[in-house]
């Protein structure tokens, strides 16, 4: 295929998600006098992945998730705080991450020269941009679509809609999701009768019920599907 727009995931695809997770969360509890075990950060993570997944699948509001992740982790310890004031802080500590992914700027700065390339991103409208200006990719991209700002999380229909709505001479035949989320980036192409590409970097089991167009084990790989 002839695939001319490429809708990049932000997240563990191009940025280094899980780094500057790890790295905002270690400064946000040390400021509040708690060391971030292995274990607290555990209890986070299962905190924060059950309200993600019921926000993708439509069942409780973006707002519910960052206001209360914070809060219900510390309940868990014993600990009370306000929750609303700790994801504020977070998000500023997120939104000076600059770690990207392997391969991700050399990447784009390519692909910038003889694609349409944009974003499509689950996630806080401004740590989101933050994040994309300060690691030297934002101007790679045509344009940057944001779930806060849409209104619907990918792998929603509503998500796709927009965004493919939004892209001047769209055409599903020459697109390509790329993306490091089976159940997010990958379904959702999928639900739009995209072509999809799985960057699968930790080379998990393959899914019987969502199937990718292409899978890839790093970045650099995907030269080969597009030339």
């Amino acid at each position: 295929m002839d695939y001319k727009i490429l809708l990049f995931d932000l997240d563990d695809t191009l940025l280094d998600f899980g780094a500057n997770e790890a790295a905002s969360l270690k400064r946000l509890f040390c400021e509040h006098g708690l060391n971030l075990t292995h274990e607290l950060f555990q209890i986070y993570s299962a905190v924060n992945e059950r309200l993600w997944s019921d926000c993708e699948r439509g069942l409780i509001p973006l707002s519910e998730v960052l206001n209360t992740r914070f809060s219900r982790t510390l309940l868990n310890i014993g600990h009370s705080g306000d929750g609303a004031a700790w994801e504020r802080r977070y998000r500023e500590l997120l939104g000076e991450g600059t770690q990207l992914i392997d391969g991700a700027f050399e990447l784009c700065r390519s692909l910038a020269f003889s694609h349409r390339l944009f974003i499509i991103t689950n996630g806080v409208t401004e740590t989101q941009i933050s994040r994309l200006r300060r690691s030297g990719l934002y101007e790679c991209f045509e344009d940057v679509f944001i779930s806060q700002e849409i209104g619907y999380q990918k792998p929603s229909k509503e998500f796709f809609k927009y965004v493919t709505s939004h892209i001047c001479d769209f055409s599903a035949e020459n697109a390509l999701v790329i993306g490091d989320s089976l159940n997010a980036d990958i379904k959702g192409g999928i639900l739009a009768g995209i072509d999809t590409c799985w960057l699968n970097r930790n080379l998990k089991p393959l899914s019987s019920e969502i199937r990718s167009t292409y899978i890839i084990s790093n970045l650099e790989q995907l030269h080969g599907i597009l030339s």
